[in-house]
């Protein structure tokens, strides 16, 4: 789907950073992200102030522009800024650039400010850019203190019998975004023990864990071990100097050809990692973030901020779900309403050709909520949707049938009118006269029938016209003199029995109507039931690969610590990762019997009993190691 938004020039601010520390969302850029109905790659850069970090996203965007650079000591960005742009690799996502405020400024003196912007950069990226300066030294390591307070600063879960930074270290790398540490004015050898290494293979010499138990060796380990811990995939590229002091105040009027190979090269590789790899953001169940999520879950994290809160990711995405859910329910109904509009010509001729658009439009609305609804309310959400569609059809049958009614009896006022005529002017009230008058009514019901696109109500429309002119046929029929009274009361007897047998026909025709309504119906249940299992099957299947994708990084780490000597830090990795694959495997057995509970009302509606019994018969079977 084409984003909706128009391109931005140049960058905005998206989170203003206060002088009395709280955090103030910029409206319009909230505006520009909800106008983005693509997924979004979000790049943000963090890192210590006056370290060129603007200068990289800028070429980030591919231009030379846009990010304030500052060629002094004091820090330019404040808050968060934004810029979005087509991704010039995936036209199918747009790429969001944020550039944060530098940590560290002298001038500000509030670390607690510092650890909330790394720590929004964290919640709203998929991929995070840690700038710094020479090197990746235990000074580096100690200036990333943000890192360790993460477990402070952010909420995995709303509650859990555990302690919350045992809670957050098992959940953080199911929402952390990929990792990229950017070495600046880097002069170093790429060499450990004579031998040459690979800047990611020097990242991760870097993060290797100190020997002893002290506790100046534990406050050292502790950057290197959340980065490992909370971080599943990462990356290091060095730069040297980009160019020679001199230029450095005016480095983004730079010519490509005034700029240091040794910055180029690495740079291209830079940008064309991050343009390539980096994912859309998601949040965890695998459900990728658009634009107008992004900008709800900026405002959701900065509400909770200011109001002295941790932020909550499940909080956050379960109020996410919620206005999806809304939106993707109005955006279904719209959906609903137009097609209809479109397809359905009416007065349609049968009941069968307004069901048949209608069963054609609801599919299309439900697959509509479908593909933008998700979490654990999307039952809820179905069930109201299903309700307000039945409501639509509802209205539109009702607009068939007066428009049917309209054509008719504007049809049969026409045709009646020379013998509305002809009562007034009393040409019936002879003997003879009724004879007449029946031969009138037989040629308006003839050219009545020939009449086209009278739609469903033409039998009751006729039928109500013959009864309107029951009182004047008795009356002419008692007053024509030429009958006898025998004839007379052959005749009546005659017009009771066609109208008794008109009356049969139309009561024929509602009783097919309602059982049309109701195969319509259980169509529309069993599709209800058919499209959920299929959206759960898909959530179960992103639940699996998110925990399969942790448990692999948590292995991983578990081997690297045994490799490392650190035993006792590898057992306590061992009862983590057991914990996770029971917590998998509750989680996964109460979302199904979650799912049935509600699914059982239709179920049953449809005579499905025995299906929702085999259901949970199916269940008890799965053999317990299979269930995570």
């Amino acid at each position: 789907m084409a984003s909706e938004y128009t391109c931005m020039t140049a960058p905005t601010y998206l989170i203003e950073n206060r002088r009395d520390g709280k955090f103030v969302v910029n409206e319009e850029a909230a505006d520009l992200l909800t106008g983005i109905r693509q997924p979004v790659v979000v790049v943000a850069i963090a890192g210590l102030y006056r370290t060129g970090k603007s200068y990289l996203m800028n070429r980030l965007a591919g231009k030379r522009k846009g990010f304030c650079l500052g060629a002094t000591v004091q820090a330019l960005t404040k808050g968060i800024w934004m810029w979005c742009l087509p991704h010039p690799h995936r036209p199918d996502c747009t790429l969001v650039l944020l550039d944060t405020e530098g940590l560290g400024d002298v001038r500000k003196g509030n670390t607690e400010n510092d650890s909330w912007i790394f720590a929004l950069a964290i919640l709203l990226s998929s991929t995070l850019v840690y700038n710094s300066m020479v090197a990746i030294d235990q000074n580096a390591l100690e200036k990333l203190q943000y890192v360790v307070e993460l477990t402070k600063k952010i909420r995995a879960k709303v509650s859990s019998g555990r302690s919350q930074e045992d809670d957050n270290s098992a959940e953080f790398v199911r929402f952390f975004p990929a990792f990229i540490w950017a070495v600046r004015d880097f002069t170093l050898q790429l060499e450990i023990n004579g031998q040459p290494v690979s800047e990611d293979g020097y990242l991760e010499d870097a993060l290797k864990l100190q020997q002893g138990d002290s506790e100046q060796i534990n406050k050292c380990n502790m950057p290197r071990l959340c980065i490992r811990k909370f971080f599943p995939s990462r990356k290091c590229f060095t730069f040297d100097r980009p160019t020679n002091k001199r230029n450095l105040p005016r480095l983004e009027e730079l010519e490509e050809e005034e700029l240091e190979v040794d910055f180029l090269e690495p740079m291209t590789r830079f940008c064309e990692h991050i343009w390539k790899t980096s994912q859309p953001k998601t949040v965890p169940g695998g459900h990728t973030v658009t634009g107008r999520m992004l900008a709800n879950l900026v405002k959701s994290y900065v509400d909770a901020i200011n109001s002295g809160e941790v932020p909550c990711l499940e909080n956050a995405v379960l109020a996410l779900a919620e206005i999806e859910n809304s939106a993707a329910m109005r955006e279904a109904i719209s959906s609903y309403e137009e097609r209809m509009g479109q397809r359905l010509k009416m007065p349609t001729g049968t009941v069968e050709e307004l069901l048949r658009v209608h069963a054609e439009c609801e599919r299309e609305a439900n697959a509509v909520f479908m593909a933008r609804a998700f979490g654990e309310n999307i039952k809820s959400f179905q069930e109201e949707l299903a309700q307000k569609l039945k409501q639509k059809q509802k209205e539109f049958c009702e607009r068939n049938e007066q428009e049917s009614r309209d054509r008719c009896f504007a049809a049969l006022t026409g045709l009646a009118q020379e013998l509305e005529n002809g009562i007034q002017r009393g040409i019936y009230s002879v003997p003879g006269g009724y004879k007449h008058f029946l031969k009138k009514m037989h040629e308006i019901e003839e050219e009545y029938h020939s009449v086209p696109d009278k739609g469903i109500q033409a039998d009751k429309a006729l039928e109500e016209f013959l009864k309107s002119k029951e009182t004047v046929a008795k009356s002419i029929l008692q007053m024509d003199k030429a009958l006898t009274d025998k004839e007379k009361e052959i005749e009546a007897q005659r017009t009771e029995a066609q109208a008794a047998k008109l009356q049969q026909k139309l009561l024929e025709q509602e009783q097919a109507r309602l059982a049309q309504m109701l195969d319509d119906q259980k169509r529309s249940h069993e599709e209800q039931l058919q499209l959920l299992n299929k959206k759960m099957e898909e959530e179960k299947k992103k639940m699996q690969e998110e925990t399969e994708r942790m448990l692999q990084h948590k292995l991983k780490e578990h081997e690297q610590l045994v490799k490392e000597g650190f035993e006792q830090k590898a057992r306590e990795m061992e009862s983590e990762i057991q914990r996770l694959k029971e917590e998998s495997s509750n989680s996964f057995m109460s979302h199904l019997a979650h799912l049935i509970e509600k699914l059982g009302p239709h179920l049953i509606a449809l005579g499905g009993q025995a299906m929702q019994h085999k259901m949970y018969s199916d269940i008890a079977k799965i053999p317990k190691d299979s269930k995570k």
